[in-house]
This record gives C-alpha cells, structure tokens and sequence, in this order.
C-alpha cells in the first residue's frame, strides 16, 4: 500500500507532499484532512487542490527556465 500511495504522489502533483513540508506536518495528515475535508464540504476542496497544483507547477516551470536573476 506504501508503494501505491508513493506511486500516486509522484506522479500526480505531489501538493499534499509539498504543504506538509512547508508547514511541518505528516504527509499523511495533510493528505486525511484533505479527504475528511472533502466529504464534509461535499467535494469543494478538489478545486483549491488542482488550484494548488496548477500554481506549484507554474512556479516549478518558471524555476527551470531561468535560473538566475540576470537571465533574460
């Protein structure tokens, strides 16, 4: 089961992953109270979520095109 949730978190957006360690959190209780989230409000943290990834992923992009300052 390890192996299938580290499978998914590397090749989906890996969000969870990144906000447990921004804030000093367990993957694993960030990636729960998504879920508990989501049950209680019916669904409406999924978007929030792929506004997460969608801004983690421009922010990676816009990392590897430039790598310093000076670059134009």
């Amino acid at each position: 089961m390890k192996r299938f949730t580290d499978y998914l978190e590397t090749q989906s957006f890996g969000l969870c992953s990144a906000l447990a360690q921004k804030w000093g959190f367990s993957t694993r209780s960030v990636r729960l109270s998504f879920v508990y989230a989501s049950f209680f409000t019916f669904g409406s943290p999924v978007v929030l979520y792929f506004a997460g990834a969608f801004w983690m992923n421009v922010r990676r992009a816009m990392r590897q095109q430039r790598s310093t300052v000076w670059d134009l």
